[in-house]
């Protein structure tokens, strides 16, 4: 007798049926994700900017594969000298990794009020800080504090935004805190501030840890060590060391070559 066809057969039939879809769905997933890392790939090796819709917090300029975040204007200002910075960020434990000698000239870059400025300026009594920012509001408060505390080899320098107005060979330290990201032009900033080096001279940044989600910071104004060093090697500095000793910055080393 011919029995009818069981449930189990064409059940069978569509559990195949769905392996197979399932198994092309995932090799046009790895097919678009390979085109996807070639223009990425693309995009990272161009040290020329690119144009696209800005995106939260962007201002949609990219520069090797990174969206350059906006710049915080002086009217942010006292979240920069705000008294929970000490624990939140330990900014004497990042000044103390500098290992400065009394006689550097360091020249704090995008040093908005003046935070580490006024911080460093007593490290380096036969030297000075040049404080470089593109806002002068945020340099006229940094001198209204300087001349409260009375620091005297702190100087204040109105930078642009393609063109920190360093002399050349004249600085043995560059240091940028949680500000490089928002560089509008930071080809041409870095060119600026590894002319002003000295051979040997060395760059510092301090930025948000990109790669841990608990840093709560907004995501154009963080960055991970991979794209901080793709960055400066495109400007000729070589990376000498990561130091993680921060909560929730990385303070990431360079050096331009003797």
């Amino acid at each position: 007798m011919i029995g009818r066809p069981s449930l189990a057969q064409p059940t069978g039939r569509k559990l195949l049926s769905q392996m197979a879809f399932t198994l092309r769905c995932l090799v046009l997933v790895a097919v678009l994700w390979g085109l996807t890392a070639c223009g990425t790939a693309t995009l990272q090796a161009s040290t020329e900017y690119q144009t696209v819709t800005p995106s939260t917090d962007g201002i949609g300029r990219v520069y090797l594969g990174r969206e350059i975040a906006q710049t915080m204007g002086h009217q942010g200002a006292g979240w920069l000298d705000r008294p929970s910075r000490v624990l939140q960020e330990r900014p004497q434990a990042a000044i103390a990794a500098l290992d400065l000698s009394p006689t550097d000239i360091v020249a704090d870059v995008g040093a908005g009020t003046g935070y580490f400025a006024r911080r460093i300026a007593p490290l380096v009594p036969q030297g000075k800080v040049l404080a470089v920012d593109i806002q002068p509001e945020m340099l006229a408060m940094l001198q209204a504090e300087l001349e409260a505390k009375g620091i005297e080899n702190v100087e204040p320098v109105l930078g642009q935004p393609d063109n920190p107005n360093l002399p050349p060979g004249s600085i043995d330290l560059a240091l940028m805190v949680d500000a490089y990201h928002e560089f509008a032009s930071p080809r041409e900033v870095m060119e600026g501030v590894v002319s002003a080096l000295k051979p040997g001279g060395r760059v510092v940044l301090a930025e948000y840890k990109a790669e841990n989600p608990m840093v709560m910071i907004k995501r154009l104004h963080k960055m991970s060590v991979a794209q901080v060093r793709r960055e400066m090697a495109a400007v000729g500095l070589n990376w000498v060391k990561t130091d993680d000793r921060l909560p929730e910055q990385h303070l990431l080393f360079f050096q331009k070559p003797a």
